[in-house]
């Protein structure tokens, strides 16, 4: 994955007053389209705007709030405590927490515990994940933060059903501190076909199992809308079925990861209506890498999208 063009606010502030003038109108021009379409659904302003910083790695967290904000940004997510001063700066908000490593060493080999192939999945994992999630939650929860992202691991020949036990056990062993502080954990549902191969939870089917057998309102998935298209299509009917399910949303187009345009083979307005038909009152973080050379057009589009 190669890295987005750099950004400096100060050149996007004092650059070419006409050419700053020509994207405004342009996108203030597609903004009012979205509105209107919002309007006539009866869902505008119903999402809340969220973005990966991961994504963006050219363009500096304070940049990216700062910009952001300007068109509609609430939050900016996957980020660790260390970046939490700077959310609160600019009074935004981290939709989802990113993840916590420890290393454990196992056959002479260091692992990265926490990470997507080296998850719950595993009894021999619990400790080290349990030790370095606990401080995560609390300093989560008292920044106000209340999402934090997990992980099933890779398969590595277990089978599924044995893999969703564990990963009960480890987990079921978080929930209190998770249920004293308000946090929900959220395992992501990630493709194993493209981009994560052998990840486990990779079926909405597992995951929402997986959500049972804890049985805790506490613990959820993350619906990745680009890897369960990938995985097995059906978005908005799943959405439907299963949304108790989901504590969050990661948009991406499909093929290719990039703009949720009509570049792609997804209509995301008719998704995004999906989910705020659910009575969803949460954010959709915008997880797509940006293919243009104007990063923050192509984001500032996604939120537009994403509108109605």
């Amino acid at each position: 994955m190669k890295n987005a063009s750099p950004f400096s606010r100060r050149s996007f502030v004092t650059g070419s007053t006409a050419t700053l003038a020509a994207v405004a109108a342009s996108m203030n021009q597609r903004f009012s389209l979205a509105e209107e379409a919002a309007e006539k659904a009866g869902v505008g302003g119903k999402i809340r705007h969220s973005v990966c910083k991961w994504c963006y790695k050219g363009i500096s967290l304070e940049d990216l709030c700062t910009a952001g904000k300007e068109f509609g940004l609430e939050s900016i997510e996957l980020l660790m405590p260390e970046d939490f001063p700077t959310l609160k700066k600019h009074d935004l908000y981290c939709a989802m927490v990113s993840y916590p490593v420890g290393e454990l060493e196992v056959d002479g080999k260091k692992k990265k515990i926490g990470s997507i192939p080296h998850g719950f999945n595993r009894v021999e994992h619990h400790d080290t994940l349990v030790e370095v999630y606990e401080p995560h939650i609390k300093a989560s929860a008292e920044a106000g933060f209340k999402n934090i992202i997990c992980f099933s691991g890779n398969r590595d020949g277990m089978d599924d059903e044995e893999g969703l036990q564990n990963c009960a056990t480890g987990l079921k062993r978080l929930m209190p501190l998770c249920e004293k502080h308000g946090v929900t954990l959220s395992m992501e549902l990630l493709n194993s076909k493209v981009n994560h191969k052998d990840y486990m939870c990779d079926l909405s089917s597992w995951g929402a199992e997986l959500c049972e057998t804890i049985g805790s309102e506490h613990f959820k998935l993350l619906y990745d809308i680009y890897h369960m298209q990938i995985m097995e299509g059906d978005v908005i009917a799943t959405i439907r079925e299963r949304e108790k399910y989901f504590s969050h949303y990661h948009t991406g187009g499909v093929p290719g990861r990039a703009e949720i345009d009509e570049t792609q083979e997804l209509y995301y307005p008719a998704i995004i209506k999906a989910i705020v038909e659910t009575g969803y009152g949460g954010w959709v973080g915008q997880e797509f890498i940006p293919k243009r050379e104007d990063k923050l057009a192509s984001l500032k589009q996604g939120v537009e999208i994403c509108t109605v």
